[in-house]
């Protein structure tokens, strides 16, 4: 029986396991690397946590645009058409990278009037280490766009091991880096910055030149020779641009929601970023099970094999959902040791032990169906509909609500994750009802 499936257990398993580990790794190292900035002083690490909130907008936009591209690649490859498949992944890596330079070049530009407008009067020293950050920041777009291309461009062919490699290194490089010039050369924000540039052009200097190679169906060489064909350019575009929309209006709503939170006192605003990262490492499990999925569908639907593309999103939601309930069993366990050993006043401990109590209980029950079909969804070309949707839950839900709660009921940061909450229900009784229907099997792609 497992033979008349596409994929095999084996090759599902060779395919997530490298994607999901590469989302814990870049998770956890992405905390270690918050932490050692904040050894250099509290303007510091504002300035980083500040730039960051704008970088992971630019930054999850650029992965949104790449994921069109892969859903493109993927139904070529499905369909045995390797010609095609790497025309795309050439319009892919142009498109992706002349935007992420253009994008790098109006933040140095207008760099200083775009800090002072998004975060208003922040105290000088505050600014001037934005300022130092976000250049350096800046000068790496193009670099981690373009290895966010050429990665899901071998996501697309089941290569996740490569990236996942690639990406380790980068970071451990990152993290070394950041010792060498925060704690030897005494370079504070400058040497973290540095350290993340270096890592980035690293990531894509390697991944470009993995793609040259002639031992996997995707080739690509000659970079500097490929011209724009606008056709193709539409249709990844038409992909990643909802995506990126639908991405970016979640990075909006957390710094819409952030701003709310600010105005509860220390204790609240500690306990809650301290949740934050808790529950965005019980999550990112499960969302490299998401990620991978796009590849199956995409290659299942290249193929014309609907009933395929039905099965494994099936299938994948309960591997998720496995996922999910030992990832938050886990870190429910951790998260007493990580506010001692975090050093957090009693309040805020007691605050954020709460709020993941809640979460470890809420997120089993409606999480999965919340986001996992989605990636499906969207790796058949509905994008447009998951956009709206995402949208719609996430500023009636998670803004509207949160709000609601927090400044006229008088909730505390709780508030937030009853907004959470509910937005993750609507959204999974949106997405069930979608996936039920099999709209979402009658968009071309290809």
């Amino acid at each position: 029986m497992e033979q008349q499936h596409m994929f095999t257990n084996r090759m599902i398993r060779n395919l997530l396991v490298p994607v999901v580990l590469e989302q814990i790794l870049n998770s956890i190292m992405g905390t270690a690397d918050t932490m050692m900035v904040s050894n250099v002083g509290s303007a510091a690490l504002s300035a980083v946590s500040l730039v960051d909130s704008i970088n992971v907008l630019l930054i999850q936009a650029f992965s949104a645009l790449a994921a069109g591209g892969a859903i493109v690649c993927a139904q070529y490859i499905g369909q045995k058409n390797y010609e095609r498949a790497n025309m795309s992944a050439r319009q892919v890596l142009f498109i992706i990278t002349a935007i992420s330079v253009a994008v790098s070049a109006i933040c140095l530009i207008f760099q200083k009037p775009l800090l002072r407008l998004i975060f208003g009067a922040v105290e000088a020293d505050v600014m001037r280490a934005s300022e130092t950050y976000f250049f350096y920041t800046a000068l790496s777009f193009p670099f981690i766009a373009a290895y966010d291309s050429a990665a899901s461009i071998f996501r697309a062919q089941d290569n996740t091991k490569g990236p996942m490699l690639i990406s380790m290194i980068s970071n451990v490089m990152n993290i070394g880096g950041n010792a060498i010039l925060i704690w030897v050369f005494h370079m504070g924000v400058a040497g973290a910055a540095i350290s993340t540039l270096v890592s980035r052009i690293f990531c894509a200097v390697v991944v470009l030149y993995q793609l040259r190679k002639d031992r996997q169906p995707i080739v690509v060489r000659d970079y500097l020779k490929i011209r724009p064909d606008w056709a193709m350019i539409r249709r990844i575009l038409g992909l990643g641009i909802p995506s990126g929309i639908e991405n970016s209006m979640f990075q909006l709503g957390k710094l819409a929601i952030q701003s709310t939170v600010s105005t509860l006192g220390t204790a609240a605003i500690a306990a809650q970023a301290m949740t934050n990262i808790l529950e965005n490492l019980n999550g990112i499990a499960a969302i490299g099970v998401g990620v991978g999925l796009m590849t199956i569908v995409g290659q299942c639907l290249g193929a014309g094999r609907k009933d395929e593309a039905v099965y494994y999103i099936k299938k994948l939601c309960v591997i998720a959902e496995v996922v999910i309930i030992v990832s938050c069993l886990t870190v429910y366990a951790l998260a007493r040791p990580v506010t001692i050993l975090g050093s957090m006043e009693k309040t805020s401990a007691a605050m954020c032990i709460h709020m993941v109590t809640w979460i470890t209980i809420v997120k089993p029950l409606v999480w999965t169906m919340a986001f996992v079909p989605g990636y499906g969804l969207r790796a058949a070309g509905d994008v447009k509909f998951s956009m709206i949707t995402s949208c719609c839950t996430m500023w009636a839900c998670r803004f509207c609500l949160c709000v609601f709660l927090i400044r006229v009921m008088g909730f505390g940061p709780m508030g937030v994750w009853i907004g959470m909450f509910a937005d993750w229900t609507i959204r999974g009784i949106i997405f069930t009802w979608r996936f039920h229907s099999r709209r979402w099997l009658e968009h071309k792609v290809i």
